[in-house]
């Protein structure tokens, strides 16, 4: 197995996916991924090496907005996890 150069790594397409015998199931799961995150992810507020006081208000903006549809099918589950059970309950003791 040869490493190659270590300090100047160079980087192929990465491994395919296996196929698969749903394709249409993995389509959809693709389809509701991009529907969810649209927005590429922001590679340059990636530095690890910089303390919480450096992030600015512009950043934290950023990021909301990166994780925009993450944070509304979050917001749609904990409704449902609310609500569900408390309709449930409503038509179970009042039957009007």
């Amino acid at each position: 197995m040869e490493l190659g150069n270590i300090w100047e790594p160079t980087y192929g397409p990465g491994p395919e996916a296996p196929g698969s015998s749903t394709p249409g199931l993995v389509a959809m799961a693709h389809g509701f991924l991009r529907l969810v995150q649209p927005n590429p992810l922001p590679v340059e507020m990636l530095n690890f090496g910089r303390s919480q006081s450096e992030f600015k208000q512009e950043d934290i903006h950023e990021l909301l907005l990166y994780e925009l549809g993450f944070l509304v099918c979050a917001a749609i589950g904990i409704l449902f996890i609310i609500l569900v059970p408390l309709v449930g309950c409503c038509f179970c003791c009042c039957r009007c």
